[in-house]
């Protein structure tokens, strides 16, 4: 008998019921994809992420009960590889370095097309991040304040490959590096900026000019 490919397990946490069912819906129709459930509230989605540790939660920010800044937070630090994507309005902008801060993979505007959410799905499963380029521009734009932070050649070109969003494993063979030493350079990078994650650093490297959007 053939062995059936793996199914990836996806929670949806959205407070808005018809929101849900569109996003269920799309999901679905995604070969490998299987929506384990959708739940209304951030305390729900950690109750049921103890119980089915998914591949994928895709959530909103603002959701009662605990809104997504903590709900990520909580669960992120009890399962520090949980692959958290971020899907949220204009107005939520205020809390995105808090929820980037927190780990999650990556973030795209409720009114993405079905081929971004399905790229950015692709991307997270398969250990990338994935922010929307929209989105991003709108958080920079006006925030560009050049920094002096002493970056090497090697580790200017490893930043710039990060921010095209390659994995660990696409920058050592576009660079001919080891893994190791990709992963050497990127420790470096947030340790001279200060940043937590490769999220966090894309924002800090493109408001700082440090790579160009170009």
């Amino acid at each position: 008998m053939p062995v059936n490919p793996k199914k990836y397990k996806v929670i949806i946490a959205d407070d808005h019921t018809l929101f849900r069912q569109g996003l269920r819906l799309i999901l679905e129709d995604i070969e490998g994809i299987e929506v384990m459930a959708d739940v209304a509230n951030g305390q729900e989605l950690i109750d049921i992420t103890n119980q089915f540790l998914p591949d994928l939660i895709i959530m909103d920010i603002n959701m009662p009960q605990v809104n997504g800044i903590e709900a990520s937070r909580i669960l992120l630090r009890k399962y520090p590889d949980l692959k958290i994507l971020v899907i949220s309005m204009y107005s939520d902008e205020q809390y995105y370095n808090s929820v980037i801060e927190n780990g999650v993979k990556g973030f795209i505007l409720k009114d993405a097309e079905n081929s971004e959410l399905r790229a950015a799905v692709n991307a997270i499963l398969n250990g990338k991040t994935y922010f929307s380029q929209e989105l991003l521009i709108k958080l920079i734009r006006g925030k560009q304040h050049p920094v002096n932070v002493a970056i090497t050649p090697r580790e200017q070109e490893v930043l710039e490959l990060i921010c095209q969003g390659l994995s660990t494993q696409e920058i050592a063979t576009r660079l001919f590096l080891s893994e190791r030493t990709v992963e050497n350079h990127r420790a470096s990078l947030l340790d001279k900026t200060g940043c937590r994650n490769s999220l966090s650093l894309v924002l800090y490297a493109i408001r700082n000019n440090l790579v160009s959007l170009q």
